[in-house]
């Protein structure tokens, strides 16, 4: 992928290029006393992390979260694939937004194509 110019926006950790996406996973967490399970929808990049006790090292992928959700997201993962794939066609420069619709269950994304500055303006601080 030559995604280096489009950025998906996390919901903790900003945002990262999309050139760096590896994967794209659904998963619940584990309900805890008084909190009912959550799914999140993640991307996965190429860096992996690890934590440790005693009783060992756990390495694990770095998942970065886009949005949470209390129901399963559904085909999310293949529409934020999807729009990956046009956008790397169009050679689109911009940030993805991930929201959650108001009349359904659904997961949106939305593509924000960054502001061009004025033919001839392209020295001013502000694009530099």
């Amino acid at each position: 992928m030559s995604l280096t110019n489009v950025w998906v926006q996390t919901v903790a950790d900003g945002l990262v290029r999309a050139d760096q996406v590896v994967g794209v996973d659904a998963h619940p967490t584990p309900a805890l006393p008084g909190k009912p399970s959550r799914w999140l929808l993640d991307v996965v990049l190429p860096n992996s992390i690890g934590s440790g006790s005693r009783e060992g090292w756990v390495v694990s992928a770095l998942h970065r979260t886009l949005i949470q959700t209390s129901h399963d997201p559904g085909d999310a993962p293949a529409a934020l694939t999807r729009l990956l794939a046009q956008l790397d066609l169009s050679s689109a420069a911009g940030v993805i937004v991930t929201s959650l619709a108001d009349d359904d269950p659904g997961v949106r994304f939305r593509f924000v194509p960054f502001a061009s500055p004025a033919p001839g303006h392209h020295t001013g601080a502000e694009y530099l």
